[in-house]
């Protein structure tokens, strides 16, 4: 099992405004286990993000589904832009402002879904 994997499998944590953010060290670590997702800044916000690509954009829509099934399950909304041939994902934890450890499993198994969905 790789490192993006078996983060996928850690439990989200509820998290409170006063949560710590992953930083330093610890983001450089965490970004090493989620290498297709890049770190970006918007307005002051550090955030993952990735692009997917797709065939069209019925399969773009479908995929965009399953990641916000994800997130409902989750209790943590990505942003999600959805075009033609394309979705783009970020994650952030909202009430801190940055980067939370469930950011980094939501973009693992955001990635997981990916992988199933290419092969079907």
């Amino acid at each position: 099992m790789n490192a993006e994997n078996s983060l996928a499998e850690l439990a989200c944590e509820a998290c409170r405004a006063d949560a710590p953010r992953v930083e330093g060290d610890q983001l450089q670590q965490q970004l090493k286990r989620v290498p297709d997702w890049s770190l970006v800044e918007i307005e002051g916000v550090k955030r993952l993000e990735r692009r997917f690509e797709f065939p069209d954009f019925s399969a773009a829509l479908d995929f965009t589904v399953k990641v916000g099934e994800l997130a409902e399950e989750a209790n943590h909304h990505p942003r999600i832009v959805t075009e033609w041939g394309k979705v783009t994902v970020h994650w952030w934890t909202h009430k801190i402002k940055g980067l939370h450890m469930n950011d980094f499993i939501l973009a693992s198994r955001s990635g997981a879904v990916y992988s199933r969905f290419k092969v079907n």
